[in-house]
């Protein structure tokens, strides 16, 4: 039995406790409970957890974790929605260089994945080469 203070409780599951509490207070022994109290302890196990939920509502353990696992079972759809991955577009860094010494000499470059560094030995070896 659930022994915490009301105070301590979550008050969705005091003021279902209470429903409860009136419920079987009114009942004729041997009746089921109504799926309307059913309706109101499923959504608080769902949030509050079905061991907590069962021993405040004094619900069988089994039964409510039943019934929660038929009510997530019909939210959820029969197959998986399809979702298309697109890869990602890879831009690699691309540089077209054109390197004349006035000598009439032009070397012409195009470089894909590049590193600045790289472009500067680069055009210092050309200009040393001459």
């Amino acid at each position: 039995m659930d022994t915490t203070p009301h105070r301590q409780r979550p008050a969705d599951l005091v003021r279902a406790q209470q429903r409860f509490q009136a419920w079987r207070t009114q009942r004729t022994p041997g009746t089921r409970i109504p799926q309307e109290l059913w309706d109101v302890a499923v959504p608080i196990a769902r949030i509050h957890g079905v061991s907590r939920t069962a021993a405040a509502l004094r619900l069988d353990y089994y039964g409510l974790k039943k019934r929660l696992e038929a009510d997530t079972s019909s939210d959820q759809p029969s197959h998986p929605p399809f979702v298309e991955l697109t890869p990602p577009l890879l831009l690699a860094r691309q540089c077209h260089l054109e390197l004349n010494n006035g000598s009439g000499v032009t070397l012409r470059i195009q470089l894909v994945g590049y590193d600045a560094a790289d472009i500067e030995a680069l055009a210092r070896g050309f200009g040393d080469a001459l």
